[in-house]
């Protein structure tokens, strides 16, 4: 069951343009595009006349002309009009989809209801580049939204899948800590490293070597929003637990985290930083190396998609530190419940 009365990531800014790009959004194929004036729209990916796809139209000024017939739509999704005659059948008209730019990335509502922007997660480290560097990508994944989730809450994998970057022994052997906000839907997990090996994925970007404290703060906003605040310093001189830590170097590593279809999710990545502003070849490094990080992970959820596929009854045994994860699977039941009973 998709939730749909919530915000999701549908792109990155810098894929879109005139030329519509064709994505499959809970289940609902979608054709989002800027017009020539820069707007971004988002239209059901059918045109009503015979159903082909708009995705494969052309961007005229402010209007969408389906590349089969010529049916015309404006921004608003209104047919405009339509071949060999004066007349536009009044069901003529594409649903549309209300969306958001916010810096490197797009938001959808795939609501029923009108848009709640209340729930429309904030990225002021995407949208400002006087104080914050940022790169982005998206990947796709053949396995559930469940798994995805679940990857992330339980960053212990990192020692593991991800020993050649960001990944060191104290990230597995570091008990968390696990706060639930039912409310609001949120789950935090905390894990605050001292005086451990700073990894290359900080090492080769802040000129930190040797021992660092090293602090993983998440921020689970069910269902399709993950913040992890992450910051290094020296030994000597740790992070602070109010965030007044100037002497510090933060990251903000976000996920968007948005359903394609059953057993298949969308990977929306960006990485923002408070330091190096504006150096590119630090931003090339981080992003080649964030994505590798994300290839990793990728090429870990299939497998385990697959084989649970091949045996949907295999037991899990779970440990202390799995508690971030679980957690985030029982708000995603509860959330799932609630609307199916309303």
């Amino acid at each position: 069951m998709y939730l749909r009365e919530h915000w999701y990531v549908a792109a990155l800014s810098s894929e879109l343009e005139t030329k519509p790009l064709s994505r499959q959004i809970l289940g609902e194929h979608v054709a989002i595009f800027r017009t020539e004036a820069g707007a971004v729209v988002a239209f059901a990916d059918q045109c009503p006349h015979r159903g082909y796809p708009l995705s494969l139209g052309t961007v005229v000024g402010e209007q969408l002309v389906c590349g089969y017939h010529g049916f015309t739509f404006d921004c608003e999704g209104t047919c405009v009009a339509v071949p060999g005659q004066d007349r536009v059948p009044g069901r003529a008209n594409v649903k549309t989809y209300p969306i958001v730019q916010q810096g490197l990335w797009v938001w959808i509502w795939m609501g029923e209801s009108e848009p709640d922007f209340s729930k429309l997660p904030s990225t002021p480290w995407l949208q400002d580049a006087e104080r914050w560097s940022a790169v982005s990508g998206v990947a796709k994944i053949d396995a559930t939204f469940d798994l995805l989730v679940d990857n992330l809450l339980d960053l212990s994998h990192e020692t593991f899948l991800h020993n050649g970057s960001i990944g060191t022994p104290e990230v597995a052997s570091t008990p968390i800590d696990v706060e639930v906000d039912e409310e609001m839907n949120v789950v935090r997990v905390s894990r605050h490293m001292a005086s451990v090996e700073c990894p290359p994925f900080y090492s080769r970007t802040t000129g930190l070597v040797g021992k660092v404290d090293r602090w993983q703060d998440i921020e689970y906003f069910a269902p399709g929003f993950y913040l992890l605040n992450a910051r290094i310093a020296r030994v000597d001189d740790p992070p602070l637990e109010d965030g007044s830590d100037d002497h510090a170097f933060h990251m903000k590593i976000l996920y968007g985290l948005t359903p394609s279809s059953d057993g298949k999710v969308i990977d929306f990545w960006a990485l923002s930083r408070d330091f190096c502003i504006g150096d590119d070849e630090v931003d090339r490094f981080l992003e080649k190396m964030q994505s590798s990080v994300v290839q990793e992970d990728v090429d870990a959820l299939n497998i385990l998609q697959a084989r649970a596929e091949e045996d949907p009854h295999a037991r899990e045994v779970s440990i202390k530190i799995d508690k971030g994860g679980l957690s985030a699977r029982r708000m995603l039941t509860q959330m799932r419940e609630s609307v199916s009973f309303q």
